[in-house]
């Protein structure tokens, strides 16, 4: 799984470095080296804007959503609605391979969405890495301290 935060940068050619832990996860958990990166899906971070991350999923992971995507399955998705989801997440799509120094190119169109400039923030969820630039990692945990459950009685079943 990956676990934990790191900060890095992107330089002017779109060029980062996917931290060595996370690099050392897809190969011994997830036995490629290869991966996917895409955008996140929306996410509605205070006023109307939409803002936007990045997602690196395993290769077979990402194989794993595009089939359950192929045809919607069970999730309860309007036409429309799955439509979207393949447009947003499968469409822009790239697969990649870290160099030697575990550095990856990220295409234009995806920096400019994620509004990637300078610092980032590799962010281990699980069986992805999601990677936000600082602005909307700011805003992210903003709203992550507004919708947590602090009442809640599944935070005592999760050992919390």
């Amino acid at each position: 799984m990956f676990r934990g935060k790191f900060d890095t940068t992107i330089d002017a050619k779109g060029r980062t470095s996917i931290p060595a832990k996370f690099r050392e996860v897809l190969v011994d958990s997830f036995g490629d080296e290869r991966f996917f990166l895409t955008k996140s899906i929306p996410m509605r971070l205070g006023g109307e804007q939409m803002n936007y991350g990045l997602v690196i999923y395993p290769y077979t992971e990402f194989l794993v959503l595009e089939e359950r995507l192929k045809d919607g399955g069970d999730f309860g998705f309007s036409v429309d609605q799955l439509a979207a989801l393949r447009r947003t997440v499968l469409v822009p799509a790239v697969e990649c391979t870290a160099d030697k120094l575990g550095r990856i190119l990220v295409p234009p169109d995806l920096r400019k969405t994620a509004q990637l400039e300078r610092e980032l923030h590799f962010v281990g969820m699980q069986k992805k890495i999601d990677i936000y630039s600082q602005a909307v990692w700011a805003k992210v945990c903003a709203q992550d301290e507004q919708n947590f459950p602090l009442d809640a009685p599944g935070l005592t079943a999760l050992g919390l």
